[in-house]
C-alpha cells in the first residue's frame, strides 16, 4: 500500500507538473504547488522526487520560452529586413534600427555612430535617453570610438559589453563620456559594429540602466541586424548621393533653361534697339527700349557728362559715384556698378537702386555713357544686355556722324547763307532749312568756337556731329567753328560747347554766344555779336572761357547790336524797381543815396532825411532782392550803371512828356 500510494501520489505530481507545463503557468504556480507538498507533510522521497520534476519542468520552460523570444527576434529581424527594403533615407533608417534594437534585447538607450566625409565618427541618431546629451557628438555613446568601449571594439573585430560600464576598466576611460553615462544612469553598454565586408561603417549601441550580462544569443541577435543596417545605410548614403545628384542635375538644367530664356530675350531687345538705329531712329527711342529691357532708368551722356536723352529723371543720383565709375568703365571697357561715396548711405544704392555706368565708345573714341538706375539687382545676363546698348547707342552715333559729314556741305552752305548780309533769296533759304529739319521761326543761339591751338580738322569732324545731333547748323568761317543751335539760352549753349569739346581737343577752347533769335534775319546780327562777345573775353584775358553777351553785363549791352537797355536795366535792378511799384517804397532812391555818399548808410541818412537803421533795413531788403553779391564789385558797378541809365531815361521821358504838353498848353492859352 505504500509503495502503492507514493507511486499513485507521485504519478499525481507528475501529472500536476505535467499540466502546469502544458498551461504554461508562470514559475509562481511551480512554487505554489511545492509549498502545498510540504503543508501535506509529504515523505522526503516525494518531496524530493516534485522538486525535480518541477525543476526540469521550469527549465523546459524557459527553454521554450527563449525558443520562443527567438522565433519573435528572428521575426522581427525578418520585418526589419524587410522594412530596410523601403525608401528611406539616412536619418529614417538609422531611427528605425535603434528603434528595433531597443525592442530585441529589452534595452533603455540605443544609438547609432556613422563616420563622417572627414573619417570622425558623430552620433547620427539614438533614442531613450534621458538627458537629451545622446544627441550630443561628444556625448554617450558617440565619443566612444577610438577609447572606451569603441576601442574596444575594434581591438576584438566583433562585439564588446560590459556589464557595469563605469568600473570597468578594461579600456581606457574618458571624462566627458564618464559624466554622461553617469548622468543617464547607465550601467550595461553593448556595441556591435556595422560592417560591409571588411569595412566598419559605424557602431550599433546599446545601453541599460541596470547591471546585466549580455548572452550570445542577444549578441548574435543584435549583429546580424547590424549587418542589415550597415547594407541599408550604404545603400541610403547611394541614394542620397544619386537625389543629390539628381537634385543637382535639375538645378543645373533649369539654370540653362533661364540663362537660355534670357540669352533668347537679350537678342529680342538687341534686335529691337538694331532696328531703331538701322531705321534711322533716334537716341531717345533707343534709351527707352533699353530701359524697357533692364526695367531701368537710361540716360545717354556724352563725354563732357551731358545728358543727350534720357526715360526719366533720376532721383538721389551720385553724381561723384556715377564720374568714378565712368572712369573706372572707360579703362575696362565694361560696365561698372557706381559706388556710393563715403558719406552716403551704406543700405542705400545711387538713384535708389543699382546704378550703372557703361562706356560707349568706337574703338578707341570716347562718344560718352550710359547711366542706367535699377530698382532690381543687374544680373549677368542684364550687363551684357548693357553693353549691348551701350554698342547701340555708339552705332548710333557714328551714322548720326556719318549722315552729318554727308550732308555737312548742304547744311554748311545753309549757314553760310544765313551769316552773308544781305541774305539772297530769304523765301528760298527758308525752304532749304525745312528741308533739313530746321525751323528758324523757333527761338536759336548762335554760338562761335575758337580751339586755342591744336588741329583745327577734329573740332570741324564734332562740330558737324554735335549740330547733327543738336538738330542746328554748323559752319567754319575765320578759324572759328559757328553752331546755329535751337534754344533760348546763349550762356547754356556755350557752356555745353566748350565742355565737350575742349576734352575732345585737350586744350582750351574760346566761346562766345549770343541769342535767342526767331527768324533767319537775326542769325547774321546774333554772328556779329557772338564774335564780338569772342573778341571782347580775348581782350580781357578771358581766352579759354565760355560765355554769352548776357553774361559780360554791361560790355554785353555795349557789344549788342540792339543795345537793350530796357533788358540790361531789369538784369541788374529789375527786382528793386518792381518792389518799390509794387509797394510805393524809396529802395530805388535809397542805392542811389548809398551810392553818391560814397557807401556810407549814415550819409545816405542825412541826404534821406531818415533815421541810419532805416537805410540799413532797406540795404538788407535790396540784398535779399539782388542777392549776397550784390555790392562785390562786378555786380555794384552794374547795379550803379544800370541807376543811372534808369534816371537818365526817366529824365529824358520826363522832357518828352513836358515837350509834348508844352505847345497844346500854348494852344489852350491862345
Amino acid at each position: 500500500m505504500a509503495q502503492h500510494g507514493t507511486g499513485g501520489s507521485g504519478s499525481v505530481d507528475a501529472l500536476s507538473v505535467l499540466e502546469l507545463l502544458a498551461q504554461q503557468a508562470p514559475p509562481e504556480r511551480f512554487a505554489e504547488l511545492l509549498d502545498r507538498a510540504r503543508e501535506a507533510g509529504r515523505p522526503p522521497a516525494e518531496l524530493a522526487s516534485l522538486e525535480r520534476a518541477v525543476h526540469l519542468a521550469t527549465g523546459v520552460a524557459q527553454s521554450l520560452a527563449r525558443r520562443e523570444q527567438r522565433a519573435d527576434a528572428i521575426d522581427a529581424l525578418a520585418d526589419t529586413a524587410r522594412e530596410l527594403t523601403h525608401p528611406y533615407d539616412l536619418d529614417g533608417l538609422l531611427r528605425l534600427v535603434v528603434r528595433r534594437a531597443r525592442r530585441l534585447l529589452d534595452l533603455d538607450l540605443a544609438c547609432v555612430t556613422l563616420r563622417d566625409a572627414h573619417g570622425v565618427r558623430l552620433l547620427h541618431s539614438s533614442e531613450g535617453g534621458l538627458t537629451g546629451q545622446g544627441a550630443d557628438p561628444v556625448g554617450c555613446p558617440a565619443a566612444l570610438e577610438r577609447e572606451g568601449l569603441g576601442g574596444l571594439v575594434h581591438a576584438l573585430g566583433g562585439p564588446a559589453w560590459t556589464e557595469d560600464y563605469l568600473t570597468d576598466d578594461r579600456f581606457p576611460h574618458l571624462p566627458a563620456v564618464d559624466r554622461v553615462v553617469r548622468d543617464e544612469g547607465l550601467r550595461a553598454v553593448l556595441a556591435v559594429p556595422l560592417r560591409i565586408g571588411d569595412s566598419v561603417l559605424g557602431l550599433l549601441y546599446g545601453g541599460d540602466r541596470r547591471a546585466r550580462r549580455f548572452a550570445d544569443g542577444e549578441l548574435a541577435l543584435l549583429a546580424p541586424l547590424a549587418d542589415l543596417a550597415a547594407v541599408a545605410t550604404e545603400k541610403a548614403g547611394l541614394l542620397d548621393q544619386t537625389r543629390a545628384e539628381v537634385t543637382e542635375l535639375e538645378l543645373d538644367s533649369s539654370r540653362a533653361r533661364t540663362a537660355l530664356t534670357r540669352m533668347r530675350y537679350i537678342s529680342a531687345a538687341h534686335g529691337r534697339m538694331m532696328n531703331l538705329v538701322l531705321s534711322g531712329g533716334d537716341l531717345l527711342g533707343v534709351a527707352k527700349a533699353a530701359g524697357d529691357a533692364l526695367d531701368a532708368l537710361v540716360l545717354v551722356r556724352d563725354p563732357g557728362g551731358r545728358t543727350l536723352a534720357a526715360t526719366g529723371e533720376p532721383v538721389g543720383l551720385d553724381e561723384d559715384a556715377v564720374a568714378k565709375a565712368s572712369l573706372d568703365a572707360h579703362a575696362g571697357g565694361r560696365p561698372v556698378r557706381a559706388s556710393a561715396g563715403p558719406d552716403a548711405d551704406p543700405g542705400a544704392d545711387p538713384g535708389g537702386g543699382q546704378t550703372w555706368v557703361a562706356p560707349v565708345v568706337a574703338g578707341s573714341e570716347d562718344l560718352g555713357v550710359l547711366v542706367v538706375t535699377a530698382a532690381t539687382p543687374l544680373t549677368g545676363e542684364d550687363e551684357r544686355l548693357l553693353e549691348l546698348a551701350a554698342q547701340s547707342v555708339a552705332l548710333l552715333l557714328l551714322m548720326q556722324r556719318s549722315t552729318a559729314v554727308a550732308e555737312g556741305p548742304v547744311r554748311d552752305e545753309l549757314l553760310d547763307d544765313l551769316l552773308a548780309e544781305p541774305q539772297h533769296a530769304p523765301q528760298q533759304i527758308a525752304q532749304r532749312a525745312r528741308r533739313l529739319g530746321i525751323d528758324l521761326r523757333k527761338p536759336h543761339v548762335l554760338v562761335v568756337a575758337r580751339p586755342e591751338g591744336g588741329e583745327q580738322g577734329r573740332a570741324v569732324v564734332w562740330a558737324s556731329s554735335y549740330a547733327y545731333r543738336m538738330g542746328g547748323l554748323k559752319t567754319v568761317q575765320g578759324g572759328c567753328i559757328v553752331l546755329l543751335l535751337p534754344g533760348v539760352d546763349a550762356s547754356a549753349a556755350a557752356r555745353a560747347v566748350s565742355a565737350e569739346l575742349a576734352p575732345l581737343l585737350g586744350h582750351p577752347v574760346s566761346v562766345g554766344a549770343a541769342g535767342p533769335g526767331w527768324s533767319a534775319d537775326s542769325v547774321a546780327r546774333l554772328a556779329q555779336e557772338a564774335m564780338r562777345c569772342l573778341d571782347a573775353m580775348s581782350a580781357l584775358g578771358g581766352a579759354g572761357a565760355a560765355a554769352s553777351v548776357e553774361d559780360l553785363g554791361f560790355l554785353g549791352l555795349l557789344l549788342s547790336d540792339d543795345h537793350d537797355v530796357d533788358g540790361f536795366i531789369e538784369s541788374a535792378i529789375g527786382p528793386v524797381l518792381d518792389y518799390d511799384a509794387e509797394r510805393f517804397t524809396d529802395l530805388t532812391r535809397t542805392l542811389e543815396a548809398y551810392f553818391a555818399s560814397g557807401g556810407s548808410p549814415t550819409n545816405a541818412a542825412e541826404a534821406l532825411h531818415v533815421h541810419p537803421n532805416t537805410v540799413s533795413r532797406r540795404l538788407e531788403r535790396i540784398g535779399e532782392l539782388l542777392g549776397a553779391e550784390w555790392q562785390k564789385p562786378g555786380q555794384v558797378l552794374e547795379v550803379q550803371l544800370a541807376l543811372r541809365l534808369q534816371r537818365t531815361r526817366d529824365v529824358l521821358a520826363r522832357r518828352r512828356a513836358a515837350l509834348s504838353t508844352g505847345p497844346r498848353a500854348a494852344r489852350g492859352e491862345e
